[in-house]
Formats: C-alpha cells, structure tokens, sequence
C-alpha cells in the first residue's frame, strides 16, 4: 500500500482488539499499513501484555473506559475512518465472572454482546463522526430469535442499519485457530463434527447449506473483515459466512 492510499484508508479503532479475531484484525491492518488503535479494557489482567504485543505491531495502544462520554471523547479526538467492533462473551466467562461475584446481568450477552457494541456506536454518533463501523454478529442471526445470545447479536445488527453510520455486518459460524486463551475442545469438536456432515451434505447437493455453516479461521475471518472495510463498494451490505471466505 503506498503512502498516498494509507492517507485515502484514514485510522482504524478495533474495539475487541484482544479477543481471537480482533488480535488478527489488528496485526492484518498494521501489514496494510494501516494506522491502528487496538483498545484494551483499562481493567484487562493482562493489560501490559497486551500493550508489548499490539506495540511491536505498531499499532497505538487505547484504554478508555467503556463509559459513553469517555468514549465519545476518544473517538472525536481520534477520528476513525474505520470502527471494528469484535465484541462478545461466552456462557464460559459469564459463569466464571459470577463464580467471581459479579452480577450476572453486567456479564451476560445482554451487557457485552449487545450493550458494548450499542455504547460504541452511539459514542460514534455523539462524536459527530461517520466511520465505517464493521459489526462482528453471527450466521443465524435474525429478529425474534429465541437463544439470549441472538438476540443480543439481533438488537446490535438493527441499531446498526437504524444508525444512518456507513456498516459492515459479518455473519461467520464456528471460528476456529490456534491462538485462542479460553481453549474450547468441546466448540472445536463440535466444529469438526459439523464441518464433517456438512461434507457429506454437500456431496448429496446442499451446497449452499455447507458453505454457509462451515467453520472459519480466525486469519481468514480477520483478513476478510479487513479487505471489506477498505473496499467503498462493500459498506452497507450484510456478510454471510460463504461470503466472508470468498473474499479472504
């Protein structure tokens, strides 16, 4: 990319930076060249880590609070061209932070899946700014869902296209890779099993079935997200899996 574009592409804040598809998000911008603020939550045990590893990317480092105002000032002050929101939690985590004491209710898809990521884009509109605001949501997701964690993941998708905020909306199923903290044998046996009658349903002619439910690397996923956020013909537009792998 020549200097000329990397002034075009304008800044990238990734929201979820530290996550599985976020840290591979921020290390596919910093080799566009893009420039990059990966944000960390300023309560994060592994704050420092996280810092050293996203610095030696070159990308700047943002703490902010996940407080409205303390948002908004951020994003007014940074300017964005690009907001990557790669937020969510997992029934794991929920159970563990209220093994920890902590309320359910701010743990919950409700509060991260749905609520962080509808912080983020009113912070933006507050801020005055027009991004292209790339959502991370999930195949199945649709309106009246009855699982909590799709319709956290619904709500967030219709604030979104209800925002008059240029969007990209990623719908991935299984995510898999090496590199994640909270291993989940049981996701990626799961996953593996899928991917296998998926096979089989594609050779009995269900296609299109198999190529829209069938995992997703983190890499692949974080290089599509990428290429779709810098690509003024892609916004505007919902994602499915098959799609995501098509354009990696």
């Amino acid at each position: 990319m020549t200097n000329e574009q990397m002034k075009i592409a304008g800044k990238a804040f990734v929201a979820g930076a530290t996550g599985f598809t976020g840290r591979e998000v921020v290390r596919v911008l910093r080799e566009k060249g893009i420039p990059t603020v990966a944000h960390i939550r300023p309560d994060s045990s592994r704050i420092e880590e996280w810092r050293e590893r996203f610095q030696k990317m070159g990308a700047e480092i943002d703490t902010t609070a996940w407080e409205i105002k303390a948002m908004t000032e951020t994003l007014m002050a940074l300017k964005p061209a690009y907001v990557f929101s790669l937020l969510g939690t997992t029934r794991a985590r929920i159970k563990q932070a209220v093994k920890q004491g902590k309320d359910r209710k701010t743990q919950d898809y409700e509060a991260i899946d749905y609520g962080l990521t509808s912080l983020l884009l009113n912070a933006v509109l507050s801020a005055g700014i027009k991004p292209v605001f790339i959502y991370l949501s999930a195949v199945g997701v649709k309106p009246g869902a009855s699982s909590p964690y799709y319709r956290a993941r619904a709500k967030a998708e219709q604030e979104l296209l209800q925002s008059g905020i240029p969007y990209i909306i990623a719908r991935p199923s299984f995510i898999i890779g090496r590199d994640r903290d909270d291993k989940r044998p049981g996701e990626l046996f799961g996953a593996k099993i899928i991917d296998g009658l998926l096979a089989f349903a594609g050779l009995l002619g269900a296609k299109k079935l198999k190529e829209r439910y069938r995992s997703t690397s983190n890499t692949i996923l974080a290089n599509a997200l990428v290429k779709l956020a810098l690509d003024p013909e892609a916004v505007n537009k919902i994602y499915e899996s098959e799609e995501l792998r098509d354009r990696d």
